[in-house]
This record gives structure tokens, sequence and C-alpha cells, in this order.
């Protein structure tokens, strides 16, 4: 007879105790910790015999491609058989309806599709499918939330992709704790993975974002499936962004970008065209800088507001940019460029909802800050991108010529850009590149334009 064996782990870091405490002692947080039943061990995924590297075939080249042109880009071409793939973000950004058009996608490719629904009943998939104008000849609801059952089912309709929405309703009979926990969420998902690697079925999980901004409770779950990805932007936004943060099959940080509408999430051909469509031309503090998003290039709007504090020091914020990343630029401001801003209000935002982490979004923070503190626009029909160090200084960025461009797609005469890039942007016909070595380059370049 198998040893009964208790632990209380926490349910925010995945931390365990032999017995319960009232913090968890990995991660500070207070009554996190939950008994679970851990007297059978938990399935690992089965390899198989070893075989030799020159008898492995390449198989990369097979995938599905579903036709939603954004979400094969995020997926690195199409879905891979034998896939497991994460979708994260909060309620209601739209995670549930991508996935019931894709299923209908593979529908009309001649694909079965399993839909595992433990939120909602047929009934409610059905009201959202007509919604959508889903006709669903080939796709199967499932109101399991036993992951045995949902085996079961699996074996039965034989799908080529199964959908569990999601991944904190499932259980599996094996451990004794409740559904959402973080035993039963890394068991559900290792059996998952089980299943999809031996039956070749492409698994999509959903999975919530829990307050922290974790996906379903620790990071273990993202380091056990192929592809994470997140739903970015704010939930009541039209505009719906999809990133890639972990790809096993093509590259990461890729960029997918919809729009809600009545209809549905539609693929947005041109983001770039949507983001600055209702820029207000030549305002001081309004910068287009040329982005790139995994491998595609996106030109944004970056704002910047400066103005004069009321009492005591100025405050500092940043939306869509790393704010100790504009601290740092500010303090470079002040002692290379003799800028003051000890009473000013400093505010950045990037206008459509993107979180840029690249370094190439540095000059643009620094034109649109000192445009605004100088309340001089930058001149008209022209777009920037590269790198600032802390001592003044701009370096080049990766990919120049595809930010060109994109700047040339839309128009734009003068492309502000590092010095170091200018033998591979300037290959590009249309706009005029200006290289610059140091921010008071660009300083002066601001000031002398109207």
């Amino acid at each position: 007879m198998a040893q009964l064996k208790t632990l209380f782990v926490c349910q925010s870091c995945g931390q365990s105790s032999p017995k319960w405490l009232g913090r968890c002692p990995g991660c500070g947080e207070w009554n996190s910790l939950v008994e679970e039943d851990h007297s059978t061990p938990m399935s690992l995924p089965v390899a198989g015999p070893a075989v030799s590297y020159s008898e492995v075939t390449a198989e990369d080249g097979i995938r599905v491609r579903t036709g939603n042109s954004e979400f094969d880009r995020v997926l690195g071409g199409g879905i891979v058989h034998g896939s497991l793939v994460l979708i994260g973000g909060e309620p209601g950004v739209g995670k549930s309806t991508l996935l019931l058009q894709i299923s209908e996608a593979l529908s009309g490719l001649g694909m079965k599709t399993l839909y595992v629904a433990g939120e909602e009943s047929a009934q409610q998939i059905r009201l959202r499918g007509d919604r959508l104008g889903v006709k669903g000849a080939r796709l199967f609801l499932s109101g399991e939330t036993c992951l045995e059952r949902a085996f079961q089912e699996a074996e039965n309709v034989r799908p080529d992709v199964m959908i569990v929405d999601s991944i904190q309703t499932v259980y599996t009979q094996k451990l004794g704790s409740v559904p959402g926990s973080i035993g039963q969420i890394r068991e559900a998902a290792g059996q998952l993975l089980t299943f999809a690697k031996r039956e070749q079925i492409a698994t999509f999980l959903i999975g919530h974002i829990t307050k922290d901004g974790s996906l379903a409770g620790p990071k273990a779950l993202e380091h056990l499936v192929d592809t994470v990805l997140y739903f970015e932007g704010e939930r009541h936004n039209n505009q719906k962004i999809i990133r890639a943060v972990k790809n096993r099959f093509g590259p990461a940080n890729e960029l997918g970008i919809f729009k809600m509408t009545g209809r549905g999430l539609e693929c947005v051909d041109n983001p770039s065209q949507l983001f600055l469509s209702e820029r207000a031309a030549h305002v001081p503090g309004s910068v287009v800088l040329c982005a790139v998003e995994g491998s595609r290039p996106v030109l944004v709007e970056i704002q910047a507001l400066v103005n004069q504090a009321g009492y005591g020091a100025g405050r500092r914020m940043a939306n869509g940019v790393d704010p100790n990343r504009v601290a740092l630029l500010l303090a470079m401001l002040e002692k290379r460029v003799g800028l003051s801003f000890a009473t000013s209000d400093v505010y950045v935002n990037v206008v459509g909802g993107l979180n840029l982490t690249e370094p190439a979004v540095d000059l643009a923070v620094v034109m649109a800050i000192i445009s605004s503190f100088r309340n001089r626009p930058l001149a008209k029909s022209t777009a920037v991108f590269g790198e600032v160090g802390l001592a003044g200084e701009i370096r080049a960025v990766n990919l120049p010529e595809s930010r060109v461009k994109e700047a040339a797609s839309l128009g734009f005469e003068n492309v502000l850009a590092p010095a170091g890039n200018l033998p591979l942007a300037e290959t590009v016909t249309g706009p005029k590149t200006i290289g610059c070595t140091a921010v008071n380059q660009c300083l002066d370049w601001l000031d002398t334009r109207d």
C-alpha cells in the first residue's frame, strides 16, 4: 500500500513545505500554501529509445497554415503537428474567440478540432460561434473537465487539433488536489504534452493571467510547452496584440496584430498605418519610431509631455516603455545636454498599446522629450530610431534597412538614424537618411528645423 504523502504548495511560486505556513518562504505571499496529495508520482513524457542523429529526419517544413496571416506569423509559419501551445491573457481579451475562429478555418481545410470547454457550456460556445459566423462542420465540443475522460473523447474523435479552455479548469484523477492548484496544472500539462507528442495532435492551452502577470501561476508551465503566446494591450481596446514569448518552431518575440470587430478578430495587414492613423501632425512631443518587433518593422508614435511641476520634485511616468530606461535617459540629458528636469513632470507614452523593449526606442524617447521641453515639433515627415548610451552617443541597431523601407512605404521623407547604420540604411531609395553620432547633433538638427 502506497504511503500517503501530503505537501503544502504555494499557489504563487510553487514552493513546497511539509507543514502549513502562514507566509510562503519563497515569494513572501500570505495564506498561499494549499495542501496537495503527492502520494502518486507525476507522469513524465515517454521519449522512446535513443536514435542516431543521422537517422533523424527533419520535418520542420510540415506545417498547417490556417489562412489567418497574423496567427500563422506568431506561430512561425503555421501549426506544427504534436506541438503544445499556451495562449495567455486577461479575461475577455479574445483568447476563446481567436481559437474558435481558427477552428472554423481548420474545418475549411478538412481538419477535425476537439474543443474541451471547462468554463463554458456547448450552448454558450454555439452562441458565440453563431455571432462569428462559425459553421463548425468538423468542430466537436466536449464539456469534460476530467483529463482522463477528455483523452477518451480524443481517441474516439481522432482530432487533428485539440483546444483546452482552460488549463486551470481541468484536473487529473492521479492527484487529489483541487482543479487550478499548482500540482494539478503541472500534472495536467505534463499529460497533455505526452498525449500531444504521442498522437501527433497539435494542442492549444488557454491560460489565465494571475494578478502578478504570470501565466497559470508559476513560470514552470511556460518551460513545459513548446510555444507561449501573450495577448497584450488593454482589454477594452479594439487593437489586440499577440506576442510569441517562446517558440521552439519559429522566431521568438514575433508579433501578430488584430482588430476586434463584431465578426471577431480581423488581421491588420498594415499595422504602421493603423498606429499612425490618428496622429496629430507637427505637434511638440510627438515622434515616429521605426521599431522592429520580431521580424516585422512597425512605425509607432512616441509621445512625451514635459510640464512644470506644481510643487516639489517632478513626476516620472512611462507607458509602453521601461520607466527605468526613461529615468536613465533623463539623467543623460541633464548631464550631457544641460537640460534640467528636476522641477518638471515628464510623461512618456507609446500609442496603440505596444510594449517596446528594444534599444532602438531610446532616440525616439529622447527626441520626444526634447521636443516637448523646447516646445518645438520635429521636422515634418521625419521618423527616427537608434540606441542612446549614457555618454550621449548614438549606437547602431539591427535591421536598419527594414526600418527605412517601412518609413518609405508610408511616405516619410527623412529618417534620423545612427551614423553606424548609414551604409545599410542608405541602400534604400526614397527617404533621406541623416546619420548622428551624438545626442547634441540631434538637438541641433531639431532646433534648426521648422
